[in-house]
């Protein structure tokens, strides 16, 4: 089943859900992911800008100094793409974003200390009240030692300072987080035995799946299809 709209589609797939949120560490590909569904499904990808943040090239090189500036800036970013998500006509097009708002204070957790994180959760608290809720999150998760690999793969100057303990670290985190989370219906994705970059019968796959999900909590293992 091809899921790519014919040239000059101007809607999304029925079924689509109309904001998708997609999720997990550093590495993971969860851009590649976002930009290929809003293709896809012919909708909006509400990106992070990573090159934006003046601060990150510094965080990776001296985490304690840059932390705090760091988590900041991509705060009132991604606050700011929220908001004018909230704003928006309900007849918009469905959007698919490479971020949920409500992990931030994972990173913030790890990376503040006790007085920088109260003030950052002082202006969390302000920035996201009345966030909308996703109509789906995809939470894409993947050893260690994948992230390293795609990580370097990916060659960006700046990640190849990444401790490989602090992605290890951010792992743990964010499994804990989604063990927990229920805030909108979420599809769990072993993100290591597939190819969403490259492979389009792994990416087929997974978005005929996730098209069937309407509640609850889901998985998407490729080694059991």
């Amino acid at each position: 089943m091809d899921l790519k709209p014919a040239d000059g589609a101007d809607s999304t797939p029925h079924n689509a859900p109309r904001f998708i949120a997609i999720e997990g560490p550093i590495g993971v590909g969860k851009t590649t992911l976002a930009r290929r569904l809003a293709e896809t499904l012919n909708c909006q990808a509400v990106l992070e800008d990573n090159q934006a943040n003046p601060f990150l090239e510094r965080f990776y090189q001296n985490r304690r100094q840059a932390a705090l500036a760091t988590e900041l800036f991509f705060l009132f970013q991604r606050a700011q793409q929220i908001e004018n998500l909230r704003q928006s006509d309900i007849f918009e097009p469905a959007r698919v974003a490479n971020f949920l708002i409500d992990k931030d204070p994972l990173f913030a957790r790890i990376n503040l200390d006790r007085d920088e994180y109260l003030l950052y959760d002082k202006v969390y608290t302000q920035l996201t009240i009345d966030a909308p809720a996703p109509d789906l999150v995809v939470y894409l998760q993947a050893p260690t030692d994948v992230l390293v690999q795609r990580i370097e793969a990916r060659g960006i100057s700046y990640e190849q300072k990444i401790e490989t303990s602090y992605l290890q670290q951010l792992n743990e985190v964010y499994s804990d987080f989604f063990l927990y989370y229920d805030g909108a219906p979420l599809l769990i994705v072993n993100a290591s035995q597939i190819d969403l970059a490259n492979s389009e019968d792994d990416y087929q796959q997974l978005v005929e799946y996730l098209l069937t999900i309407r509640s609850g909590r889901h998985y998407f293992n490729p080694t059991f299809f």
